[in-house]
């Protein structure tokens, strides 16, 4: 299974970053994701650093539906974990399979995303700009690639890194907290 590679960060100059994205790599896809996460009744799957996740993305002239498995955490300090996801053709029928498997919705919640999908010294990489509007739409980034194998992961990461300092954004900016945490803490109890 591949690992994605992955930093998010806080962004404090939205309006900045945006506009760099937009110069070096387009205008970028808008897009609005809608992700429900699922667990096992007793928590275990997300207690285990796991997570099932189906995500329904909406552009303006496309919806899709994704079906993504993460496993437990390979590296602490970045949060990057190994990945497995495929595209599914009916949402619906994903949501019942996943429920009668014996699954249970945990969380959902919307992101909204504006991607630029760019190569960089042989590597394909994704640059999101994220706003959930129930973290008081905060702006955050993410910037990935894909690693083969826990020994390619330090080299995509560095180069992940690369990107994000040529932005503007400092090391302390990084956070590992889930989006998942963040939301269930942000909602009343």
């Amino acid at each position: 299974m591949a690992i994605e590679a992955e930093l998010k960060a806080v962004v404090r100059d939205p309006e900045g970053v945006l506009k760099q994205l937009e110069e070096r790599h387009g205008a970028g896809r808008a897009e609005v994701y809608r992700d429900t996460y699922y667990d096992v009744p007793d928590g275990s799957l997300m207690g285990a650093d796991r997570e099932l996740r189906i995500r329904t993305v909406h552009s303006p002239d496309d919806t899709r539906t994704v079906l993504t498995y993460k496993g437990a955490r390979v590296d602490e300090a970045s949060g990057s974990k190994p990945e497995a996801e495929t595209r599914v053709e009916d949402a619906d029928a994903t949501h019942e399979i996943v429920r009668g498997l014996g699954f249970t919705p945990r969380i959902a919640f919307e992101k909204r995303c504006r991607n630029y999908s760019f190569q960089r010294d042989g590597r394909r990489l994704l640059a999101t700009l994220v706003r959930v509007p129930e973290l008081d739409d905060a702006t955050f980034i993410e910037v990935e690639t894909s690693a083969a194998s826990v020994d390619e992961l330090a080299p995509a990461l560095a180069l992940v890194r690369v990107v994000l300092t040529e932005l503007g954004i400092d090391e302390d900016d990084l956070t590992t907290e889930l989006y998942t945490d963040a939301v269930a803490a942000a909602r009343p109890a």
